[in-house]
């Protein structure tokens, strides 16, 4: 119903809940509306109100049959029959839902869908209702249980929704536009403009959508594309009701008088097969409500609000005899409606009360409606008590229900064993012979089996069988299977279902619903995606990595420094570090440690990954290490050692570096001291095995103060002879990096030991304090509550640990170590860690860990939990707090800080350690400066041999071109294959993508997009590669072999790290991207780029769910140019994306006339289809490349 003509202030009608109506009801509302009412001034109280407990209801006559209150005093806002259920649902002005079932209103459920805006309208669904109110859409089952609650704009104002399929839903309301909501993903997939705002009644025919609108009238828009075919002037005032039966239309509403709205008593009809108006239809009553009621003929039921109801023909005279007033308890009745099977009438006043008419004694509401399930009665008051402490007591004094059928719990244990058919393996035979064709091999059959003989064997136990498929699947979702019971979800390996589409429609905010980015793990040697974030989120390290840029080809801290940057820049999307892996695959160093793996076996799991990242680990930090000391004095490679002199020390070394004093003691007496440092520790555990109880610290201290027999040089005996090593720390690292070498089962079995000593212990402990009353804070601190939280830990918090969050650390007088575990209750006792640094004492915070998690289908993994700082959840999110992550590849999850130290060795094995001194981020300067200045843009030389000048084809900015923020570049990339597709054929002969090729950029071009100069190019670099190229897609890109190598190359070749600090210092500096297709291009080239900075053409000469156009086709169809005719060019392609840009300004009106534009994209769309989006052969056309425009380029 609309309100339009009646005054704003019913919408904030304040429900009362007094026993007498309120007289100044009558303020709120037009006096053309109540001409024919009387309202008794005294009032009336609602108890005293007879509603009559059985009526004699006269066959095929309404009458009234029931009356009930919803709500005491509340506004009826909408009645609703439902159309799957014997129900009828009421809504009202405080936002309070009910339900009656049946023709006697019994009262079935009853809840509140808003605490302030009333319900507007209600559908409903098969599984459940759908509400709407002012700028909220909630869809709740039967019983009350939120299924969905999805908020619109606070600043839009609903009125009406229209269900037109079993998905697909229409909200309309005081705004501009009509919004499209699909409920199975419950998100917003179109936006429909509308000429005339005000949509407050939506109907539907199988023809048209029929929208009324506050200004009186009602328009017909097309089923498929939501324009406008006609539109019906109804009345001047506005419109209240109107309905659509056939091929007619009825509507009624309020005209416009000298005194305001008056309620017009014609209703006006219109003819839709002549799209014409035909004679009005007075009535006797003021109308607000209207329904057809099609029984044998299409009458009408008028409804005013004082209560009158008139039936006439919509074609016919309205007779007086046909009016029958319903009794409202309030003043008005403010809602109507019509049951499904036309046989009920409901009516709801301004009181709460709702009243039933029907034409028969029993009434349905529906043709056929299915059961309602009820609530099963509380059966507890009814039931004796037992006494559970009585190990007598018979278990037969349950009351279960008497059944004949079988118990589920009867169930054979034969039958519920699991026992798959797994995929025997294939002959030996077949693969020795196989000749493969694209992803499809062929071979002769050996013929050691029948024809179809297909061998199967059941027993879990042989291995021979125990094959998988190789495509892995997420975890997500997932069915548990019983070899993966021990590995919890979230820590199995993760893996990206392709689609035709690669990544496009591949939801990663299903595993990541945080802010912070995921790293990608399908790029060969990505095992050290964790390790990546580690350095991430050590705030120190990623500043100085930033700040870093060098002119080294392949510098890790460089690419490190970029990939960081990207991490910065996004907002949950995952990233690559493709740049990054390159590099590192380039280095000898890491090649000669076994740091590279081959594609098979990281695919397969073959490598140790445990012992890989904890080289790793020694090899990047002893990397960075000399990267950064290489800005001022260039040294050579010191080997993974990870000991080094510590003259000339890094930022690095003053992070990570541990000064040490190596003394060795020969049995002639002879002592030699030398000083050394390194980079980290590795834990020696004792050779025990009798259980005794080791803190972690005892052990820590041991692997750092080690000592140990062997065999050495003894200048004084000038021989070598048995020498006892011992090591002495001299200065302590601000970051405390512990490799666990947890590579055996006898390591596995020491952890797994002290962790069960360690929880006995824990449990006793837990036992004494909740026995005693009066505990210590510093006990429950102990015990890894929370901070300020008293909370006595859970048995499952306490299992499987060991590691403390927290150690103490003290230099002794005589050169000694002291360790022990901390806990934040020590500071009680010792004051807090600040004041003891002034001591040598340092307390060290866990602040990551790296664990390898074994699992014998996929292989194994590796996933981080890192204490991600204040200072990023600042950046991200705004807040400031500290929170534990899980890090699996793109998979992020807020955990538990226990869960970061539970190591069940089973399948979660500690590999690597990050502790962190306390306030650590006071001591360094933790402001980046971006590294990448403007001469990058300059003019540079090219690294091929053969290169002329005649063979340029750019002119580099000038100084005083240099761009701003805002300018528009024009960019375009091509590309070539390094490593093929990888996909298998599925049995019903669709292909599925295992592995996506992996792609390089080869050459990047950006021309000027404004100024005198524009449409020339500024930068079109050819990329140099190391690596193997598979394919160079000739027909594609334009690259031809030769043109990247620097020997005989005739192109303007540069490394892929020049050309990429130009992008950088474009994006850095703001301009805008023109370009088509750039979100694959900024993909491939390790770019992260604000949404803001991409013009795309793909997407602006677009449809919604419609196919993407080339720009082949665009070109052709709105700049009459043929482009791309043997291969792509492009500095073509770059310039092309400009033009059809400024073409887009131009028929949009800079974005003015969305409307207009819509029409070319509709012509767009059309002569696509028809030509099959083919571009007519060229007839001597020229490329636009031999333009006039190239004449100054060419001239170099």
């Amino acid at each position: 119903m609309n309100f339009e003509g009646l005054d704003p202030g019913l919408a904030e009608y304040a429900p009362t809940m007094h026993s007498a109506l309120d007289p100044v009801l009558d303020a709120h509302l037009n006096p053309s509306l109540l001409q024919n009412v009387e309202l008794d001034p005294e009032g009336v109280a609602l108890e005293a109100l007879p509603v009559q407990e059985s009526v004699h209801i006269m066959e095929g006559v309404y009458s009234e049959l029931h009356s009930v209150v919803a709500e005491v005093g509340v506004p009826v806002s909408v009645s609703h029959f439902d159309l799957h259920e014997e129900m009828l649902w009421v809504g009202s002005h405080g936002g309070h839902a009910t339900s009656f079932f049946g023709p006697a209103l019994e009262r079935y459920s009853s809840f509140q869908v808003n605490g302030s805006d009333d319900i507007r309208q209600i559908q409903s669904l098969e599984n459940g209702i759908l509400f709407l109110t002012k700028n909220n859409l909630k869809y709740m089952a039967r019983g009350g249980l939120i299924i969905f609650d999805y908020l619109l704009d606070e600043n839009e104002d609903m009125h009406s929704l229209l269900l037109t399929d079993s998905s697909t839903l229409l909200i309309g309301g005081l705004q501009n536009h009509i919004l499209e909501l699909d409920l199975n993903t419950v998100q917003e997939t179109q936006k429909y403009a509308v000429e005339t705002p005000g949509v407050t009644i939506m109907r539907q025919t199988n023809r048209f959508f029929f929208c009324g609108h506050t200004s009186g009238k009602v328009s017909l828009r097309d089923l498929r594309t939501f324009k406008v075919e006609h539109e019906f002037d109804a009345f001047s005032g506005s419109l209240s009701d109107f309905d659509v039966h056939g091929n007619l239309l009825a509507a009624c509403g309020f005209s416009s008088r000298l005194t305001g709205l008056a309620c017009d008593r014609f209703l006006k009809v219109y003819d839709l097969r002549m799209m014409r108006a035909i004679t009005p239809l007075q009535v006797h009553v003021d109308p607000a409500f209207l329904r057809f009621i099609p029984t044998y003929t299409s009458r009408l039921a008028i409804i005013s609000q004082s209560g009158q109801c008139q039936f006439c023909e919509p074609t016919g005279l309205a007779n007086p005899a046909d009016i029958f007033h319903v009794n409202p308890v309030g003043p008005l009745l403010m809602t109507f409606d019509v049951s499904a099977s036309k046989q009920a009438l409901a009516f709801g006043d301004s009181e709460g009360c709702v009243h039933l008419w029907t034409d028969s004694p029993e009434p349905s509401f529906n043709p056929y409606s299915r059961e309602t399930e009820f609530a099963l009665p509380c059966l507890v008051d009814s039931l004796p008590p037992l006494d559970w402490s009585q190990d007598l007591l018979p278990l037969s004094l349950i009351p279960v229900p008497l059944t004949t059928d079988t118990l589920l719990s009867d169930w054979p244990a034969a039958n519920s064993a699991p026992a798959p058919r797994r995929a025997p393996p294939v002959d030996a035979e077949i693969l020795r012979t196989m000749k493969k064709v694209g992803f499809i091999g062929y071979a002769p059959n050996p013929r050691t089996r029948l024809r179809n003989q297909i061998p199967y064997r059941l027993k879990e136990s042989d291995s021979e069988f125990d094959s998988f498929s190789q495509v892995t699947e997420s975890p997500i979702g997932r069915e548990e299977e019983p070899h993966l019971h021990m590995v919890s979800k979230k820590y199995r390996k993760v893996t990206i279902k392709y689609s035709k589409l690669g990544l496009e429609d591949f939801d990663f905010k299903h595993y990541n619903k945080t802010l912070f980015a995921g790293l990608e793990p399908h790029i060969p040697n990505a095992y050290c995606n964790c390790m990546i974030q580690v350095l991430y989120f050590l705030e120190p390290v990623r500043c100085l990595i930033q700040n870093h840029l060098c002119q080294k080809e392949f510098c890790l801290a460089c690419e490190l420094g970029f990939l960081f940057h990207m991490l910065d820049l996004s907002r949950g999307d995952p990233c690559q570090g493709n740049n990054f892996l390159r590099a590192f695959r380039t280095i000898p160093e890491a090649s000669a440690l076994g740091l590279i793996l081959a594609d098979s076996d990281e695919a397969s799991g073959k490598g140790n990954l445990a012992r890989l990242i904890q080289r790793w680990n020694r090899f990047i930090l002893t990397q960075l290490h000399q990267d950064m000391q290489e800005l001022e004095v260039p040294q050579a490679y010191r080997g993974a050692g990870g000991s080094f002199c510590s003259s000339g020390d890094s930022v690095i070394g003053q992070l990570f570096s541990c000064e040490m004093e190596n003394c060795s003691l020969c049995r002639c007496g002879s002592e030699t001291v030398r000083a050394s440092s390194t980079l980290l520790f590795t834990l020696s555990y004792p050779d025990d095995k009798t259980g005794k109880n080791y803190d972690f610290a005892q052990v820590l201290k041991r692997s750092i103060c080690l000592e140990q027999n062997t065999q050495a040089w003894c200048d004084n005996c000038e021989k070598y002879q048995p020498t006892i090593q011992t090591r002495n720390i001299r200065h302590l690292p601000d970051i405390l990096v512990i490799n666990c070498e947890v590579n055996s089962s006898k390591e596995a079995d020491f952890w797994r030991m002290q962790a069960e000593v360690a929880f006995k212990m824990a449990v006793k402990k837990r036992g004494e304090i909740s026995k005693n009353k009066e505990f210590a804070l510093a006990d429950w601190k102990e015990l890894g509550s929370p901070e300020g939280v008293l909370v006595c830990p859970s048995i499952e918090e306490l299992k499987n640990i060991w590691l403390p969050f927290s150690i103490r650390m003290k230099m002794t007088k005589n050169k000694g170590l002291d360790v022990c575990n901390w806990t934040d209750g020590d500071e009680v006792q010792w004051g807090p860690a600040r004041a003891e640094e002034e001591h040598g004492v340092y307390v060290y915070d866990l602040m990551a860990t790296v664990v390898h998690i074994l699992d014998s289908r996929t292989g194994g993994s590796l996933v981080a939990h890192i204490k991600v700082g204040e200072t990023y959840h600042q950046r991200k999110e705004g807040v400031t707090h500290q929170q534990w992550y899980l890090f699996n590849d793109f998979l992020i999850e807020p955990i538990d800080k226990h869960e970061a130290v539970q190591f069940d060795m089973n399948w979660k094995v500690p590999a690597i350690l990050y502790y962190i001194k306390r306030n650590l981020n006071s001591r360094y300067n933790l402001n980046i400066k971006n590294p990448i200045e403007a001469s990058v843009l300059l003019a540079e030389a090219s690294l091929a041999r053969k290169q002329r000048k005649t063979h340029t084809t750019f002119i580099p900015l000038m100084l005083n071109e240099m761009p701003q923020v805002g300018d528009l570049v024009g960019l375009d990339a091509e590309f070539v294959t390094l490593n093929e597709e990888e996909a298998e054929l599925r049995s019903d002969g669709t292909k599925s993508t295992i592995k996506p090729s992996q792609m390089s950029v080869a050459r990047i071009t950006c021309v000027r997009g404004q100024g005198p100069n524009e449409g020339i190019p500024f930068i079109d670099d050819y990329i140099s590669t190391q690596e193997q190229v598979v394919d160079y897609l000739t027909q594609y890109s334009g690259i031809k072999p030769g043109d990247l190598d620097a020997k005989i190359s005739s192109k303007h070749l540069t490394t892929l790290k020049s050309t990429y600090l130009k992008l950088r210092f474009l994006i850095d500096i703001g301009v805008k991207f023109v370009g088509h297709g750039l979100q694959k291009d900024f993909r491939v080239i390790n770019l992260m780029v604000p949404k803001d900075q991409v013009l795309d053409t793909v997407y602006l000469f677009h449809m919604p769910r419609k196919r993407m156009i080339s720009l082949r086709f665009l070109a052709w169809y709105f700049l009459d140019l043929k482009i791309q005719g043997e291969t792509h060019d492009s500095i073509e392609d770059a310039r092309t994306a400009l033009q059809l840009y400024r073409k887009y300004l131009e028929l949009s009106k800079n974005g003015t006339e969305p409307e207009s534009f819509h029409k070319v994209l509709k012509g767009l769309y059309e002569k696509g289809r028809k030509m099959d989006w083919k571009v007519p052969e060229p007839e001597g056309q020229t490329s636009p490349k031999n333009a006039a425009v190239f004449s100054s380029v060419l001239a170099l």
